[in-house]
Order: C-alpha cells, then structure tokens, then sequence
C-alpha cells in the first residue's frame, strides 16, 4: 500500500513542479539530502456532485488515509477536511470545496457549464488527482470568475493538481525555525505571501505557516494563452501538544490567508 501512495504523490510532485519551477529550486535550497519531507498537499474543487470534496478523498480513503479534521471559510464560501494516513511520514492531505450556491448566477452559470459537461465517474480516474483541468474556459470566463472568486478562478484555469506542497520545518536539518527558512527563501530571489504578515500562526496554536507567492504559467484558454498564478510552496512548523505528538491538524485563521498565496501580485 505504502509503494501505490508513493506513487501516487511522486506523479502529484511532478505535475505540480510542470506549473511551479520554483519549488523545485527553493526544495534543493533548503534540503541537504532527503531532509525535506512533505507536510501536505492541498487540493480545490467545487462542492459539485461529479467532483465534490468527498470524491477527491475517495482516493486518499481506498489508501488507508482517515478524515481527521473540518473547515469553514465563511469569506470565501468554502469547506474544508483534512486527511491523515496513520503511517505519520506519509503526507497529509487538505481539500477544499467551493460553495458555488453561494456565488452570484453569473459565476454558477460557469462553473455549472464547466461540470455538467464531464463524464459522471471522472473523479474515478486513477490519475484524477494529476489530471489537470478536465474542461475547457475562456479567459473572458476566468476573468469574470476573478471578479468574484480567486479560488473559483484558480480552479476554473488550473483544474485537478496539487495547489502546493509543503515543506516540513520540523525536519530539515539545516533550519530550525520558520523565520531562518523564510529569510533563506527571500535570499534565495523567491516572494513570500504577506498577507496576514509573513508568518501565519505562532506557537500557542501549534502551528507556524509561510509560504511563497505562487508562480505564473502560461494557460491555454479556450480563445487565447495568458500566464496567471500557477501553484506555490508552503512552509510548515508544527509544535508537540501535551501528550508530546507534534499537533498534525491546520489553523483556519491561517489557512484562510494562505489560500491568498495565488492571488495576482
């Protein structure tokens, strides 16, 4: 089982890096050799039968993994699960859905026509989670989603891949707080997401995040190629609880801001 979720995250990895050079050259900065260990990865969809959060989770459940946590997003219409695998070096995994009833018709219209158009057992496909977008939008589409939804947006042009990865703090060998890693980062040439500072989170919660802003890749739309915001990298320091386990859950207050890491600079 543990050889199909590598697998698995190995062709993740590698759809993510087709779209997001940069982790690769901030992972080889910040690793000395096999130190750099994936905290988790986070997907988005749209709260739609054919492709809702549940159907994205069927692949992590049929390996072993277990629904461990939920979100909500009121700002940003979203709800949110996270998922654990009981082998703790194995990656968590974050998936959020849209509440497209709450959009105004104008971006339900949209997206409605994006799903409705796809095979019923799409999300089935053992390549779901790397597939990228199943459908085709014009950029005219995207912006109007822009206009109300970054999330929804990001979705429409990107599809199904990881919109990041996350580097472990806790075990590089070289950093030992997210400060260092954030000023080796920004040393390195690379932004950081600044919104709501640039770390996320302190101790008291448990958990400390930053993250890059995203690259820009060039999307073909339906009516023309634009480069928008790809995908980003994450950075991750989680602290024991009382019982001496690192805490593995997430923080909404902080992973509200940094869903912002793909907002347009």
């Amino acid at each position: 089982m543990t050889s199909k979720i590598t697998a698995l995250f190995d062709n993740i990895w590698k759809n993510y890096l087709d779209v997001t050079p940069s982790a690769k050259q901030v992972h080889q900065l910040l690793g000395s050799g096999n130190d750099v260990i994936n905290d988790h990865v986070a997907y988005r969809t749209f709260n739609l039968e054919k492709v809702n959060l549940d159907k994205l989770a069927a692949h992590l459940l049929a390996l072993g993994y277990k629904e461990c946590g939920e979100y909500h997003f009121e700002a940003k219409k979203l709800y949110a699960k996270h998922f654990e695998h009981s082998d703790s070096t194995l990656p968590k995994v974050f998936i959020s859905e849209l509440l497209v009833e709450q959009l105004s018709e104008q971006a339900q219209a949209i997206i409605h026509k994006l799903v409705d158009g796809l095979d019923n057992d799409i999300a089935t496909r053992e390549d779901f989670l790397y597939s990228g977008a199943p459908w085709q939008v014009s950029s005219t589409e995207y912006q109007t989603l822009l206009g109300e939804s970054e999330y929804a947006a990001w979705l429409a042009a990107w599809g199904y891949r990881a919109n990041h990865f996350t580097v472990s703090i806790n075990h590089l060998e070289n950093f030992d707080s997210i400060e260092a890693v954030n000023e080796a980062v920004k040393q390195g040439g690379f932004k950081l997401n600044t919104s709501g500072g640039e770390i996320k989170g302190d101790e008291a919660v448990k958990l400390e995040q930053s993250s890059t802003l995203a690259d820009k890749a060039e999307v073909t739309f339906s009516d023309k190629t634009m480069a928008i915001p790809s995908c980003f990298y994450e950075f991750a320091k989680r602290y024991p609880l009382t019982d001496g386990e690192l805490y593995s859950g997430f923080v909404a207050a902080s992973a509200d801001k940094i869903f912002e890491s793909t907002n347009a600079a």
